[in-house]
């Protein structure tokens, strides 16, 4: 998600953003003691300073610039999180709804060919109650209607399944309306079809006399719209309740919300069409504001104009729970992962790269005076205050690119997390209905009849059925129809194979089911009638039209698993290429998925150790997937209405998100303490020397400082060896001090014996006697003043490259002294070889 701010949008958003608001604070705190420390060296020793004065200036100026950049960028980050948020699940409010709706225009498109139904209408004349409990033997199977009405040309009302709303005569438009279309209508409005609902969502379609094409009257399905939105905002609604979910009809006006009482029905409401990251005013507050249009479903477009909408109160969106997504990380992912914060979070990685810039040009300066050779006692406090005053900053840049961090991953949890739980929801919701129809159309009665004496011509009247009813609902390859030994009688699609039959023991099971409301599923697994690939197929009991009791048989529905479950992943990862899902059964086998390596049938090893989601609830950690640093995220199915709830099936499928952050890196460096500052050493305690220290491989290392140019950062470094030995990785070029030319780079972790250090770190520049040289470290630390009684010889002894130990701050700091002239004189030799 791109999004972009002015510096007067910046402005506008800091006062909801207290955490950032107290950051700006800080770090002009910092930069107005940077201006003072400055003025202070200008007056109190011009000649001293006039080395660092430069380095202070371009320090001050950085600083500045960094300012700005921070607060911009934490501004933006939490920004993106908050938006990207509600228009998640403004995305899911229209999706859920229009993928149901769908299902709805077949429903009312099959139920008005229902010959029996049609029969009636034509000569309504019936024993008593055989309609009525057609119909509501439909409603028991199709829970989302509240309502179904059969109605004939004139108005009148023949037979209704709520007894609790009675309607004898209609005189809604929607009746001629329908009458005199070829498909179906799609009604939301208050009608006196539903006279105690305000607005009611009707689809009606005509029916016709049975064995001609004349009208006799209309099939009314009221789909109970209010039950359902509420259920779809209990489920993905923000549970911190601070933003609302809307569904809102083509003229923005509310017509379903997760909270009446703050945005009633009917309410105009601004929206957001263009994804624009500023705040809307409604009713006097500014809100954040995201609105989604469905893109379809199956070629359904959705009713016209309808919108998923959140809406959340600027005062509050900010207020976010602490994540502290990195708190239990491993040491290794945390680097690891700020390795790649330039492709996942570019702010991130420039701020980064600026508070490393800003550290060296402080450290340089130090080392600059230090290594002068002067007496420099008049700058003492100078350099206590720049020494006081970097480590301050490098401690509060640290603490903000921690908190932008902790923002992006914690959106990247909780956006996988939303997503994974999306899923299973829009699996149970699909699979419903396929429980549904098969056992809707187990009860057809020419199937029964036809099942009941299965001559030539029954076989041909049932395979037009079945194949009228596969070409509303495409989501099955194949219905069959098979008697009670599990011979296959009638089928749709391809040919069947020459050994097909129902395998003893689904047959087994179906026979078994106890009434009309029961119905079997074959496990997700490999299927002669798929192809030999893996799907589900449903199954219901065909009972004697004349003996309800003896089941002659069954019906099964073939799932389309294979196109359908991917593009429920498809359509939830929207083509993000660093973004893959899957789902998984419960045995750990992969149903679908959209990445490679996981292929349908392959087992699933979660790689991250996590207890495993609770039934609707998602759990979101992060980790390692395919050698790449990722968010895993899962959702255990929780079923829809009674489907895997209170029906006696269960299958407790997990959709699984991961994101990657981008590769695992060869060199993850152990991760140190927090910043070590040095105290400082009074000169009338002993004589002191001045040491550069600086981190490797998660310790604290020191050369002398008469030793050290400066340093340059490793992202300037040529890599090349040319021979001159393992170490030897590249070379930098020098401009400074009036000195310019190449260096020679060795990585001093190589030279140690241990991992090579990383890549981004930083070049220090030695000077022994006329030989320079370069040496790769991890970062900065400090340039220190240090008492000779604090440094002892290396326990040890003399052949290793650490020749003593600085014991800082009274011994409570261990830092191991390099013997420069050791390390010089070695690269000086492997040069001389090269040579």
């Amino acid at each position: 998600m791109s999004i972009t701010l002015s510096r007067a949008e910046v402005e506008t958003l800091l006062p909801y953003m207290r955490d950032v608001t107290r950051c700006e604070m800080s770090l002009r705190e910092l930069n107005l003691m940077w201006s003072l420390i400055e003025a202070s060296a200008k007056m109190n020793c011009p000649q001293d300073a006039r080395t660092i004065l430069p380095t202070m200036a371009a320090t001050r100026t950085q600083f500045g610039q960094m300012e700005r950049n921070l607060v911009s960028s934490l501004v933006l980050e939490k920004l993106r999180n908050a938006i990207g948020q509600i228009q998640t699940r403004a995305q899911y409010v229209i999706d859920i709804v229009v993928r149901n709706l769908y299902e709805r225009t077949a429903d009312v498109g099959f139920l008005a060919t229902d010959p029996e139904l049609c029969s009636f209408v034509a000569n309504p004349v019936e024993e008593e109650g055989r309609i009525d409990r057609r119909l509501q033997e439909y409603r028991h199977k199709y829970t989302v209607y509240d309502e179904i009405l059969l109605l004939d040309t004139t108005g009148q009302v023949l037979a209704q399944t709520d007894s609790a709303s009675p309607v004898e005569f209609t005189r809604d438009a929607l009746l001629s309306a329908s009458l005199a279309s070829d498909t179906y209508l799609e009604t939301f409005r208050a009608s006196d079809l539903r006279p105690h609902t305000p607005q009611a969502l009707l689809y009606s379609r005509r029916m016709h006399r049975p064995g001609s094409a004349q009208p006799v009257g209309v099939l009314c399905l009221s789909f109970n719209f209010q039950q359902e939105m509420q259920g779809i905002f209990a489920s993905h609604g923000d549970p911190s309740g601070r933003s609302v979910m809307l569904l809102l009809d083509d003229q923005h006006r509310i017509i379903a919300s997760s909270n009446e009482g703050w945005m009633p029905l009917g309410t105009t409401v601004p929206v957001n069409r263009d994804r624009q990251p500023g705040a809307f005013v409604h009713q006097g507050r500014l809100y954040l504001i995201a609105t989604q249009a469905s893109p379809g479903y199956q070629g359904y477009p959705g009713p016209t104009g309808w919108l998923g909408q959140v809406m959340m109160p600027l005062d509050v969106a900010f207020d976010l729970p602490d994540t502290s997504a990195t708190d239990a990380l491993p040491p290794h992912l945390r680097q690891g992962l700020l390795s790649h914060a330039g492709t996942f979070c570019p702010p991130l990685h420039d701020i980064m790269v600026a508070a490393q810039h800003i550290q060296r040009i402080v450290w340089n300066g130090q080392v600059m005076t230090a290594g002068s050779g002067r007496d420099m006692t008049q700058l003492k406090t100078v350099l206590e205050q720049i020494s006081e005053t970097g480590h301050r900053s490098s401690k509060l840049f640290r603490e903000s690119i921690d908190a932008l961090y902790q923002t992006v991953l914690g959106t990247g949890l909780t956006q996988a997390g939303y997503t994974a739980r999306l899923l299973v929801d829009l699996l149970d919701r699909n699979l419903y209905e396929r429980a549904d129809d098969c056992r809707w159309w187990a009860l057809n009665p020419q199937l029964r009849e036809g099942m009941a004496a299965p001559d030539a011509t029954a076989r041909a009247a049932m395979a037009e059925v079945l194949a009228y009813i596969n070409s509303l609902y495409t989501v099955y390859t194949r219905l069959y129809l098979y008697d009670a030994r599990g011979t296959i009688l009638v089928s749709t699609g391809t040919p069947l194979p020459d050994s097909a039959c129902v395998e003893a023991d689904t047959l087994a099971r179906v026979l078994a089911l106890s009434d009309t409301q029961h119905y079997h599923v074959e496990g997700f697994g490999p299927h002669p009638l798929y192809a030999d690939a893996a799907t589900y197929v449903y199954h219901a009991a065909i009972r004697h039209p004349q003996d309800p009791k003896r089941v002659i048989g069954g019906i099964g529905l073939v799932f389309d698993s294979a196109p359908e479950l991917r593009a429920m992943l498809d359509g939830a990862v929207a083509q993000k290429a660093d973004t893959h899902a899957l789902f998984v059964s419960p045995q750990g086998r992969v149903l679908a998925s959209t990445h490679p390596d996981h292929p349908v049938g392959s087992a699933w090893q979660h790689p991250v150790t996590a207890p495993a989601a609770a039934r609707g609830q998602f759990d979101a950690q992060i980790g390692v997937h395919a050698d790449q640093y990722a968010v895993v995220a899962t959702s255990a199915s929780a079923g829809y209405r009674e489907f895997k709830t209170s029906d006696g099936h269960r299958d407790d499928v997990q959709a699984v998100v991961i994101r990657h952050f981008g590769a695992v890196q060869s060199h993850d460096s152990a991760e140190r303490a927090d910043d070590v500052l040095l105290e400082a050493t009074l000169a009338e305690h002993g004589r002191t020397q001045e040491y550069a220290t600086f981190w490797l491989d998660g310790q604290l290392m020191a050369l002398h400082a008469r030793h050290v140019l400066e340093a340059v950062s490793a992202s300037d470094m040529r890599r090349m060896a040319l021979g001159r030995g393992a170490a030897c990785i590249g070379m930098v070029s020098r401009q400074a001090a009036g000195e310019s030319g190449y260096v020679w780079v060795h990585d001093l972790a190589q030279l140690l014996g241990r991992a090579p250090a990383r890549s981004d770190g930083q070049v220090l520049v030695l000077r022994v006697g006329t030989h320079t040289c370069g040496l790769l470290v991890d970062e900065l630390h400090a340039v220190a003043e240090v008492e000779d009684r604090a440094v002892v010889p290396n326990p040890l002894g003399g052949a290793h490259w650490v020749s003593h130990i600085i014991r800082a701050n009274q011994g409570r700091v261990a830092i191991q002294l390099l013997d420069g002239e050791r390390l010089a004189a070695f690269v000086r030799r492997q040069g001389a070889a090269a040579a």
